[in-house]
């Protein structure tokens, strides 16, 4: 079925009542699904039946992507700077990295969105259509009263307005403004007419911001989706967080031009969440056992674990060692998978605050001279020692050489060695890290308990509090760095200070301007929220892109005698014209050029 409707235009695609059964959307989108679909059944029946209908409204939230491989084995920030992935016929690697826009193996980030977005758009139309009409409450189960139907009536439309204008949101960033299709089109009619003309940019963004304010107060609050029977619903503060990143998208440089958004509206959108929610939600800074706080964020669950750092995640199944062995070390029996870069590792500042570098520049990054960052000796940071005395979030992160990670046996340690020939970097093994690096984050290491027996939940974060945190000191920055230093500098600690760094910025010499704080903002963004899908959407925001995803891709060699030296473990293509994705040619084919983006007509 998957390959045969890849055939199709998305009009066509999108507009096919329960197009996608549960099999293939786990093959799109991987096995993280929790929600039940009512997917093998008639349309009449669906839409006459009020509880069947509530279970394909809940099927839309199977289309929330989970990042974990979603590339072909690779993750999105494996075609940033961050990091590469080891596997040579992952998407990235074929696709992005190679400046490859047209390769079938990047099909799930680069064609595969245009048509699930729709899909995702086609079933949140049905929801609020069919409910709308609705107006003689026909639908109304005989054991609901009217005033309880009517309020879960009210918030399934809410529901699906929101998940319809994220999914439109997540079009944009790809494609651009993309046509608003919010009726119910019928299949078996002309599916062109009036969607042949992509709207302007304010009209689209218009229509995103208006969806989201207006859905915001007939959802669930806070408290009505404190209980595990709604986890990962969408509720208030969901949707107050959507506000908050796209106005904080549309202050940045690439769109304010555009969108009139200013960062004073920003500052006070991130602001006025905090009002509103900000006392249900602070950062994860519990030990839990020794576990790190940073750690948990990503670990614990919003409901059994009552972690109260995340506002809306993917409520995925627990996963196995076949959930996490693609991008766990040769060593321990994985693949290598997602293998961070040196250029990442030499963005953590020192654990007491310091910059180990002279200078950064504004994709939060090092700049380097022959391959090299210019070292703040007053830091105490040397190349030998790299990884010592560096902020805690590296080792949360990252696993480098030495660090002590897995399951010891009798056969084998548990202390990573990337030296070649060594464990982790055997000889001959194609699937050895590149960059003398694997991934730590989201990897959760009580499955590798008992052999590899064990099972854990891997919570795939869209909206968190840490997020707000920085989108409002980023925001507040740009406004009036001067009137603002000094709140900038208390969010910042909020979440530096979590992550085990002891020093405050306030104390920071160097950041005595509104470019250095920007470039000190933009590094702990990029930190803080490393592999969680954010870097390739800021750069392009920040108008750096070409800067960031065009530089070359640093490793580090590791001798047997412990010498360090860095090398260049890849490096990568970048055209201006990438900033956008192109429009699947078979939707261009029926439309014609026009439909194109710039840059990819013919």
């Amino acid at each position: 079925k998957e390959s045969k409707m890849k055939k199709y235009s998305i009009f066509a695609l999108a507009l096919v009542m329960g197009a996608m059964t549960l099999t293939s959307c786990e093959d799109a989108f991987g096995n993280f699904l929790d929600k039940q679909p009512s997917n093998e059944l008639t349309k009449a029946e669906v839409l006459g039946n009020f509880t069947l209908l509530e279970e394909n409204h809940n099927d839309t939230y199977n289309f929330l992507l989970h990042g974990a491989n979603r590339v072909n084995n690779s993750w999105m920030d494996a075609a940033t700077d961050l990091a590469e992935s080891s596997i040579g016929t992952s998407g990235t690697r074929t696709t992005f990295n190679i400046g490859n826009y047209y390769g079938g193996g990047g099909a799930a980030e680069l064609t595969s969105p245009w048509e699930s977005r729709y899909r995702g758009i086609r079933k949140c139309n049905i929801t609020i259509n069919t409910l709308e009409q609705d107006t003689e409450n026909k639908l109304r189960p005989a054991d609901i009263d009217v005033e309880l139907y009517n309020s879960r009536k009210a918030n399934y439309i809410a529901e699906a307005r929101f998940l319809r204008a994220y999914f439109y949101w997540e079009l944009f960033l790809r494609y651009g403004p993309v046509p608003l299709v919010t009726t119910e089109l019928d299949p078996n009619g002309d599916l062109m007419t009036g969607y042949t003309e992509r709207p302007d940019f304010k009209t689209f963004m218009d229509y995103l911001f208006k969806e989201v304010k207006e859905c915001e107060s007939s959802l669930k609050t806070y408290a009505e989706t404190s209980d595990a029977t709604y986890a990962g619903e969408v509720n208030q503060p969901t949707a107050r967080a959507l506000y908050v990143r796209m106005m904080l998208y549309m202050a940045s440089p690439r769109y304010s031009a555009q969108s009139g958004v200013t960062w004073q509206q920003a500052a006070d959108a991130a602001a006025g969440f905090i009002a509103d929610y900000g006392e249900n939600y602070r950062l994860e800074d519990r030990t839990n056992g020794g576990v790190a706080a940073y750690n948990n964020a990503w670990l614990l669950n919003t409901y059994t674990d009552k972690n109260p750092e995340v506002i809306f995640f993917r409520n995925d199944v627990a996963i196995g060692w076949s959930g996490i062995s693609t991008d766990t070390p040769v060593g321990e029996g994985g693949q290598g998978g997602l293998c961070p870069s040196q250029n990442l590792v030499d963005m953590y500042d020192m654990e007491d605050g310091s910059a180990p570098f002279k200078q950064y520049d504004a994709t939060g990054a090092p700049v380097y001279v022959n391959g090299k960052p210019v070292i703040n000796e007053e830091s105490g940071y040397t190349e030998q020692k790299m990884w010592k005395n560096r902020d805690p979030r590296l080792a949360a992160t990252i696993l480098y050489n030495g660090c002590e990670w897995g399951q010891a046996t009798s056969t084998k340690t548990n202390v990573i060695d990337v030296v070649y020939g060594h464990r982790d970097n055997p000889i001959g093994n194609q699937n050895a890290t590149p960059t003398g690096y694997y991934v730590r984050k989201y990897i959760p290491e009580t499955i590798l308990s008992s052999n590899h027996s064990g099972t854990a939940k891997r919570l795939w974060k869209i909206f968190t509090y840490s997020e707000l945190l920085l989108n409002y000191a980023e925001a507040l920055n740009e406004a009036n760095y001067a009137k603002n230093k000094t709140k900038v500098c208390d969010l910042l600690d909020q979440i530096r200070h979590r992550g085990g760094i002891i020093g405050n910025v306030a104390d920071r010499a160097d950041l005595n301007s509104q470019s250095a704080m920007r470039n000190f903002i933009h590094k702990e963004r990029t930190i803080e929220l490393a592999f969680e899908e954010h870097r390739w959407w800021d750069v392009r925001r920040w108008n750096v892109a070409g800067d960031a995803l065009g530089r070359d891709i640093y490793g580090v060699n590791v001798a047997a005698d412990g010498t360090i030296t860095r090398k260049v473990a890849q490096q990568r293509k970048w055209q201006d014209k990438f900033y956008l994705y192109p429009i699947p040619e078979a939707e261009v084919w029926k439309i014609g050029q026009d439909f194109q983006n710039d840059g990819w007509k013919e």
